[in-house]
Formats: C-alpha cells, structure tokens, sequence
C-alpha cells in the first residue's frame, strides 16, 4: 500500500516540476544590450582632449542623452575654440538648400562658423586656433545626405592643415541595405561626393576609414583620424533615431522611404514637403492619380516654398509601408499614372536627376520602360565590387 501512495505521488511531483521549469522558460526575455553611440563613451575620448584646443562639427543630433555634445564638453573643462554648422545649421532648423550664416551660441558664446553654402571648408587660417576636430553627427546612410560630403570636407581640411579629427560614431538606421548605382564621378558633387552606391550600409566612421584608405581626399592626403564606435552595434540592427536629423526627416517612416522617395526632389512631384509627413506621400495636383488628399504649405524652418504650395495634391499615403531599401517601384509607377493623367512623363533630362542617382543611367533606363529588375542588373557588377571593398572598412559585422 506504500509503494502504491509513493508512485503517484512521484508521478504528480514530476509533473508539476517539469510544468514550473517550462513556465520559466516561457517567461525567459532575452536581454539586449543598450546601442551606446561614441558620444556617451566620454570616458573613452576625454583622454584625446587634455590641453587640446578643440572645433566641433556638430549640430541638432550631437546628444549625449539629453544634454548637447558641447555643453557636455564645456561643462567638463574641454576648451572647445568654435563650432562648425553643417546643412539645416547648428541646431537643424534651416531649410534644406537655406544658407547658413555664422554666428555666436547664446548658451556657450563660442562662435559658429558655417561649413555649408559658399565656404564648405574651414579655412586653414582658422584651422590654426584649433588641434582637434570632432565631428559628431547623425547619418541616414544615403549617399546623398549631405551631412557626410561637410564631413569629407572637414576631413581634406584638417588633413591639409595638420590637424587630428575625431569621429564619434553613431548607428546607421538604414545600414542593413546596401544598394544602388556606384557614384560615376562625372557626376560628382555635394549631394555625391564618393564612389559608393545610394545606400553604402556604413556608419560615418566606416566611410571616414574608407575615404582615408581610398584616398578620396583633394591631392590624396590622409587625415589623422581617431574614431570612437559605437557599443553593441551591428548592421542588422534596427535603429530608431531619438532626434529627427533634418526638419523633413521627422520619424522613423521618412528615414525608412527617403531613399526612395528622394528621386522625386527633381520632379514637379511632391513627397510631402510642407506637410506634417514629408517623405510619406506622393502627390500632384490632379485626382486621377489617387485617393489621399493633402495640401504644401509654407512651413518656417522645414520648407518655406514647398513644391506646389497651396495646391491640392491627389496621390498615395506611404504612411504604413514597411519596406524599406531602395525601391525604384514608386517612380517607375508615377512615371506611368503621370504619363496617363497628364500627358508627359515625370522624369525629364534633368541635371538634379543624375546627380541624385550619381549616374545617368536610371534616368535614362527609365525612360525606355524599364523594369526595376532591369535597372537594378545593370548596376550589380559596381554594387558587387563595392561590397568588397566595403568589408576592408568595417567596424561592425553585417
């Protein structure tokens, strides 16, 4: 009768183990580590600014948490001489294309001189007054952002100069996809300055490296580069910015379709400028190319003349798309419903085209009816060939 009592009370004991031991596995959350970008890492860099005069090449984005790079930095004794301002100005509240003007900062009363417009390099004169440049600013990871062609440039002036530059890493939220035409350097310019496809899957510090070791820099000088990355990072990794790096990149959303959707800054097609969504609609002033409505306005600070202001624009809300890379199938459909609805074709031969594609090549494909499979083969050899070159250069694995 023992035995009998002891069994099933084995048998229930068993059980209810192997149900608690199963509970805890359900509840098991996989803990991932916080992404802290070279900023945070003060600890690592304030070493390399002891008795050093220093510049800064930062602006809206340079946060470490929620206090700006440079006051952390005045508040920690760095003696900082200037501050450089890049496209949109040190605190990202110029129009794209505005000019922007020196300056004094009211919180610090450093000086800011401006590095986008007609002087987009420091002069070596004014080099002098400093022994460091940091440059720490947030990227998208297009090839046609222009924060990277300021930071090319600060790169060939301190290397021209003799001076050290220090590059605090930041993730790249688009650095999963690496696609598009490699840069024909006839088409060179601001919005295009390297030879790397639209989306290159860098961090600004991996182009930094790359541009050193390929000797993109005027006269093939090197600078003395020191780059602090960023922790518990790689390139599979999603990344939602914490602060929007220009006024028409306000979310996640922008940033996801902005490779995209950029094609369409040289067309009299509006994606969203003037609106609460730029970068999230596609319209024109015509109902039968679709269902959503919206209206550019002028917007200070964002877009002061927006395409087709204070038109009613008829066109697709991009707002729920989840697909992200590049995708040439918003302009190869808008190219046809345009033809349809107003008689021409959207891609004219336009000089802003190719800059934007870094060749002239997807315009002129496109206007034979093209496929985006089509397109997208004839670019892979020079793709294919940057991805390993690519790979000398990284800091993180893919």
């Amino acid at each position: 009768m023992y035995k009998l009592l002891v069994f099933p009370f084995l048998i229930l004991l068993n059980f209810a183990c192997t149900a608690e031991t199963q509970q805890k596995v359900e509840h098991k959350v996989e803990i991932i580590p916080e992404i802290i970008t070279g900023a945070e890492q003060t600890d690592q860099y304030l070493p390399y600014l002891k008795d050093k005069r220093v510049g800064v090449l930062v602006n809206q984005t340079s946060m470490i948490k929620e206090q700006h790079l440079v006051d952390s930095l005045v508040a920690l004794g760095v003696d900082i001489q200037m501050i450089f301002a890049p496209e949109h100005g040190f605190r990202g509240k110029e129009d794209a294309g505005a000019h922007v003007k020196d300056a004094i900062d009211p919180s610090t009363g450093i000086k800011i001189y401006s590095i986008y417009g007609k002087n987009k390099r420091p002069t070596p004169e004014l080099l002098q007054q400093v022994d460091i440049v940091i440059f720490d600013i947030q990227d998208v990871g297009c090839r046609f952002y222009t924060y990277i062609s300021s930071m090319h440039y600060m790169m060939e002036a301190c290397a021209e100069a003799g001076k050290e530059m220090l590059v605090l890493d930041r993730p790249n939220p688009n650095g999963m996809h690496i696609d598009g035409p490699v840069l024909d350097p006839k088409f060179k310019s601001f919005v295009g300055m390297h030879k790397i496809p639209i989306l290159h899957g860098l961090t600004v510090g991996e182009l930094a490296q790359m541009i050193n070791g390929e000797q993109w820099l005027r006269n093939k000088t090197n600078c003395d580069l020191k780059i602090i990355p960023v922790k518990n990072y790689d390139h599979s990794m999603s990344y939602s910015l914490p602060i929007k790096p220009s006024p028409n990149l306000p979310n996640d959303q922008s940033i996801l379709l902005y490779p995209s959707l950029c094609f369409f800054e040289a067309t009299p097609v509006s994606i969203g400028r003037g609106t609460a969504f730029p970068f999230q609609v596609i319209g024109y002033p015509n109902s039968k190319l679709g269902v959503f409505e919206f209206t550019p306005k002028a917007t200070p600070g964002a877009a002061s003349n927006p395409v087709l202001k204070d038109q009613l624009c008829f066109g697709e809300d991009l707002r729920t798309i989840t697909e992200g890379g590049l995708q040439l199938s918003y302009l190869i459909d808008w190219n046809r419903k345009f033809k349809n609805a107003e008689g021409k074709s959207v891609i004219s031969k336009n000089k802003w085209m190719d800059l934007l594609c870094g060749t002239d090549q997807v315009r002129l494909a496109l206007a034979k009816g093209e496929t985006e499979s089509e397109i997208k083969v004839a670019w892979k050899e020079g793709l294919d060939a940057y991805k390993l070159k690519r790979k000398k250069y990284l800091l993180y694995k893919d």
